[in-house]
């Protein structure tokens, strides 16, 4: 079976996704933006994080474990403890294995199978958004009503981190790669025999929300070369630029935010 891997990332101001393609496997990071003055930026994270995970991932170990004693390893080597005010990333781990495909998801990350039968899945962790936090819900509504990226925007935000740093890694609240390792556990789980796979894409959030705006559907998505997935972020980004500045159509938490699409793709050798 031959594989073929497309990528294509677009930095905002933040530059905190990381990417890496390995001989069998993808990793997708997508550090947390700080928004709260007291929470520090996640790029020494990822960095240290993306390069934990690629020593280890194609190692026979579940691909919880690996994360779990990465974020183990990340943690020590940055001195950061769980509950403090510390950097944070969403992870996606896709590994081909030799009669399957399996992957992770934790945070606002997805994954998207496409089967051999032509029918998709998706894997989104989605448990951040339902929890419904007040400021969560403020910020879009200020956004809707056409209030824009100004100075209240940015002091809600804020809030919102406080808020959710208080309901980080917690069984009432959502999970996400930061100082407790017991959090890899808590990933979301696919597995499927590799024979019923014709493609596989990762996303974070800032192309996987916005994708769909353009009418571009997943299937195209899995078709495209690494230009044409470039020109596809840059046309989002235009989007979000000329069509929506102000988070009027689809409130967001910033205008721009970074984007990265991973397409793997299976094919008889």
């Amino acid at each position: 079976m031959s594989i073929t891997v497309e990528t294509a990332q677009l930095a905002a101001s933040s530059d905190e996704d990381r990417l890496v393609v390995t001989d069998d496997a993808v990793i997708v990071l997508d550090g947390a933006t700080a928004h709260d003055p007291d929470m520090p930026s996640a790029g020494a994270y990822v960095d240290h994080l993306s390069s934990e995970l690629a020593r280890s991932i194609d190692d026979p170990s579940p691909l919880t474990s690996i994360l779990e004693q990465s974020i183990a390893r990340t943690a020590t080597a940055l001195g950061i403890a769980p509950g403090a005010a510390a950097p944070s990333s969403t992870v996606v781990l896709v590994r081909i294995e030799p009669e399957a495909v399996d992957a992770i998801v934790l945070g606002d990350s997805s994954v998207i199978v496409g089967l051999s039968s032509g029918a998709v899945q998706v894997l989104t962790d989605d448990r951040l958004s339902k929890l419904r936090l007040p400021e969560a819900d403020l910020y879009r509504r200020l956004l809707a009503d056409g209030q824009g990226y100004g100075g209240r925007h940015r002091k809600v935000l804020q809030e919102l981190q406080v808020a959710e740093r208080a309901r980080r890694n917690q069984q009432d609240g959502y999970w996400i790669a930061e100082a407790d390792p017991h959090a890899a556990n808590h990933a979301l789980h696919v597995r499927y025999p590799l024979r019923e796979v014709a493609w596989v894409i990762a996303a974070t959030d800032g192309a996987f929300d916005l994708i769909p705006t353009l009418g571009v559907t997943w299937h195209e998505v899995a078709d495209m070369s690494t230009p044409q997935l470039d020109q596809l972020l840059r046309d989002v980004q235009t989007w979000e630029a000329e069509t929506d500045p102000d988070g009027l159509a689809l409130p967001r938490a910033k205008r721009h935010d970074d984007k990265t699409v991973a397409v793997v793709r299976f094919g008889s050798s």
